[in-house]
């Protein structure tokens, strides 16, 4: 009887799936011939004219086709994979505790890389300042890969752990924000006291893209930086909120994020219950919220509308001297792709925007298995190596102030 019963199951799972075959064949050849024909799509350049010829030059990369991963193309997945699956590298850190002005320290870790061959000399040796996002600190997936990347290049690398996201103790109420930059003033001038020769380039990601472009922004030509670079920037602060907020993003992404913020405070409950109403900001249940609640409060703006103004790096992006390269993707649910300052580009003879069809919010994912280096790494390591190698050219490439000039885009 069982012998039976088994043979008929078996048949009935062999004509099940003799009828059902060729529907699957059918939905995965139309779906490849989708994902060929529609989804691999060379990224959108828009700067200046002698920016544009420098970076096709030396970074073949933006001249490419982006091939992002066929089963998770989309900006949200892109998203949420990179987290899950990218991989970690083993790095090995030296920190150190940096005084602030108000009584606060700040976490850097470094890898000084005193093994480099390519460049012995720690005077002047290149530098990457590498700035986390959101919540981020030196052991995210995306500064592990980019610090051993600089590492195998003989570089030097430093991480900007932001207050009280570095494992040091908080010794103020004050932590950070997007429009405040002193303590990155204080970072790259300490660096330039210790290293005067040595060429800076600074590397931010999300909201440490907005601080590296709001500093530069700010100081102008007396940043201390020979280049930048930015990952998925918020360029409008007030539209990325509007985004996050949407039910999924706000599931997905805005819960997450704001719980992370809510749980550094309550780590340093005792230093800040003086100063603030810690249990009105536990409270929050999005990054507004904790933004409404603890950081305009804390850095002295009006209000939140106040404090996302200062923040949105669109709103000053033609005050930046230094040779910019800014990564973005269109679908990121981060940064919505209207906010992308294009146009503003096109006028500005050393911004340069390099914009993705995919890649969502510091995705950037390829390959079947995306676990390892990604187009995000590719892109700072011939970015990057295109700076330390050819600063003479690069110098050629200054924010003239003609903003009647047109760049260009491709």
């Amino acid at each position: 009887m069982m012998f039976e019963y088994s043979q008929l199951l078996s048949e009935t799972m062999i004509h099940n799936w003799g009828r059902s075959f060729p529907l699957v064949l059918g939905f995965s050849t139309a779906y490849l011939f989708y994902y060929w024909t529609c989804v691999p799509k060379r990224p959108r350049l828009v700067t200046g004219t002698t920016f544009h010829s420098f970076l096709e030059k030396y970074c073949p990369i933006v001249t490419e086709k982006f091939y992002p991963t066929p089963w998770c193309f989309g900006g949200r997945l892109q998203t949420v994979f990179r987290v899950i699956l990218k991989s970690k590298p083993q790095v090995s850190y030296r920190n150190e505790l940096l005084k602030t002005a108000d009584g606060g320290q700040i976490s850097l870790d470094w890898v000084d890389n005193m093994e480099s061959t390519r460049y012995p000399e720690p005077a002047s040796r290149p530098t990457v300042l590498l700035l986390p996002g959101l919540t981020g600190n030196s052991q995210q997936t995306y500064i592990l890969h980019m610090v051993r990347q600089a590492t195998q290049e003989g570089y030097r690398s430093i991480v900007f752990n932001n207050r009280g996201f570095g494992g040091e103790e908080l010794l103020t109420h004050r932590t950070f924000c997007a429009a405040n930059t002193e303590d990155l003033e204080a970072v790259i001038s300490h660096f330039k006291k210790k290293y005067p020769q040595a060429p800076l380039v600074a590397v931010g990601v999300s909201l440490g893209g907005m601080m590296l472009l709001n500093y530069t922004a700010q100081k102008g030509k007396d940043s201390g930086l020979t280049a930048g670079l930015t990952f998925s920037v918020i360029w409008n602060t007030f539209e990325s909120s509007s985004s996050l907020e949407k039910p999924l993003n706000f599931m997905l992404f805005n819960q997450r994020l704001a719980s992370g913020l809510c749980k550094t405070i309550c780590r340093h409950r005792k230093v800040m219950e003086n100063k603030v109403d810690v249990d009105h900001i536990l409270k929050a249940r999005s990054i507004r919220e904790f933004d409404e609640r603890y950081t305009s409060v804390v850095f002295g703006y009006e209000n939140c509308d106040d404090y996302y103004y200062q923040a949105s790096p669109c709103y000053k992006l033609q005050d930046v001297s230094i040779p910019l390269l800014c990564l973005n993707a269109y679908d990121d649910p981060f940064s919505p792709c209207h906010t992308i300052p294009l146009e503003l580009a096109r006028r500005i003879s050393n911004v340069a925007l390099l914009v993705t069809m995919h890649g969502g919010h510091i995705g950037f994912l390829e390959g079947l298995y995306p676990r390892h280096e990604n187009y995000m790494d590719r892109v700072f390591r011939q970015f990057v190596r295109a700076v330390f190698e050819h600063r003479e050219e690069l110098s050629l490439i200054t924010n003239d102030g003609d903003l009647g000039s047109r760049g260009k885009d491709r």
